[in-house]
C-alpha cells in the first residue's frame, strides 16, 4: 500500500517499523554486512518503511562515526601514518583550493544561491556534512541551505561507496594509489573508510590517514568563510576526534598492552562505521532527495567528477 502523505511506498504499523529498523541494526552488527551493503540497506528502508528514529539520527551519526575512526586508530602504526600523511599533503592543498575555486566559477555559472554553493564546495573539498556542519553556522546559513548541501553531498558520496572500488579493481591501482584517491576525491569519512577497507588494510590506513589530515582544514577554510560572509562573532568548530585518533594510533605503536586489544577495538570500529554508513542511507528519506534540487545537483557532481578525474590522474602519475 502506498503511502502518500509521507512519501513512503510502505504503511506499516509504527512498532513493527521500529522492530523492523531495529533488526537491520542488529544485521549490520554482523560479519556479514559490508558497508556498501549497510548504506543500500539504509537507502531501501527509508524509502519503504522510514526511519522511526529520524530526529535522532544527526546525532548518532556524528557521534558513531567519530567514535570509530577513533578506533580504527588502534589499527594502524605512527611510522606507516606519518609517510602516508606525508604523501598526501600535496595532493590534498591542491585538491582543496582548487576545488573551492572551481565550485564558486560553477556556482557563478550555473546561478546557485550564494551559500549553499559554498557549503557544497566545502563539502566537496574537505570532509563532506563534517565541513558543512562547521561552516553553515559561521556563514549564516539557513535550514533549507544547509539541507540542500547536506542531501548533494550524501548522494554523491553514496555512489561513490559503489563505484571507487569496482574502478579501483579495473584499473589495477595499489593500495596506496586506492587510499590517496579515497581520501581526496570521496566526500565524507564514513564512505573514505568504508571503500578502502575493502580494498585493503594499507589502503584503509593511507585513505583514514590523509581524509583526516583533510579535515583539519576546516579551521582555516572556516576562518575564510568568516571574513567573506563578513561574519566575525561565530565560534570555529575544531574536529577534537582527530587528537584521539593520533593518540590511539601512537598507544598502538608504542605500548605494548594496547596492541594486544587493538583487533579486538578495530573490529569494534568496523561494525560502528558499517552501522554509520546505514543510519546515513537511512537518513536520506524521498524529502531530502528532492529537495536537493537540479543546480545544486549538478554543481555537487560535476565537482565531484571534475576532483575525482583531477586525483585519479595525479595518483596514477605521481604517487
Amino acid at each position: 500500500m502506498l503511502r502518500r502523505n509521507t512519501g513512503l511506498l510502505i504503511n506499516i504499523n509504527n512498532n513493527y517499523r521500529k522492530l523492523l529498523f531495529v533488526s537491520c541494526i542488529v544485521f549490520c552488527l554482523t560479519p556479514y554486512a559490508s558497508p556498501a551493503v549497510a548504506l543500500l540497506l539504509g537507502l531501501v528502508v527509508a524509502q519503504f518503511t522510514g526511519h522511526p528514529y529520524l530526529h535522532l539520527n544527526h546525532k548518532a551519526t556524528h557521534i558513531l562515526l567519530q567514535a570509530s575512526v577513533v578506533g580504527l586508530g588502534f589499527g594502524m602504526n605512527v611510522h606507516s601514518a606519518l609517510r602516508a600523511g606525508q604523501q598526501g599533503v600535496l595532493f590534498t592543498v591542491a585538491s582543496i583550493s582548487g576545488t573551492l575555486l572551481f565550485g564558486y566559477l560553477m556556482g557563478k555559472w550555473l546561478n546557485t544561491e550564494k551559500k549553499t554553493s559554498f557549503l557544497i564546495s566545502s563539502g566537496t573539498a574537505i570532509c563532506g556534512g563534517s565541513a558543512i556542519a562547521a561552516i553553515s553556522p559561521v556563514i549564516k546559513a539557513e535550514e533549507k541551505q544547509i539541507s540542500v548541501a547536506l542531501g548533494c553531498v550524501f548522494i554523491l558520496n553514496s555512489v561513490a561507496l559503489f563505484v571507487f572500488p569496482v574502478i579501483g579493481h579495473h584499473l589495477n591501482l595499489s593500495q596506496t594509489q586506492f587510499g590517496l584517491w579515497c581520501a581526496i576525491a570521496i566526500h565524507d569519512t564514513s564512505s573514505v573508510v568504508g571503500a578502502a577497507s575493502k580494498y585493503g588494510p594499507h589502503a584503509l590506513e593511507v585513505a583514514t590517514t590523509v581524509k583526516l589530515a583533510r579535515a583539519l582544514w576546516i579551521i582555516p577554510v572556516t576562518f575564510i568563510s568568516a571574513f567573506v560572509f563578513k561574519n566575525a562573532s561565530k565560534k570555529i568548530s575544531v574536529p577534537y576526534f582527530i587528537g584521539l585518533f593520533i593518540l590511539a594510533l601512537i598507544a598502538n605503536t608504542y605500548i605494548p598492552a594496547v596492541s594486544i586489544a587493538a583487533p579486538y577495538l578495530v573490529t569494534i570500529a568496523k561494525a560502528g562505521l558499517t552501522l554509520t554508513l546505514f543510519l546515513i542511507g537511512a537518513g536520506l528519506s524521498r524529502s531530502v532527495l528532492l529537495s536537493v534540487g537540479f543546480k545544486p545537483l549538478l554543481q555537487g557532481l560535476v565537482l565531484w567528477m571534475a576532483i575525482s578525474g583531477c586525483a585519479l590522474y595525479a595518483v596514477i602519475h605521481f604517487a
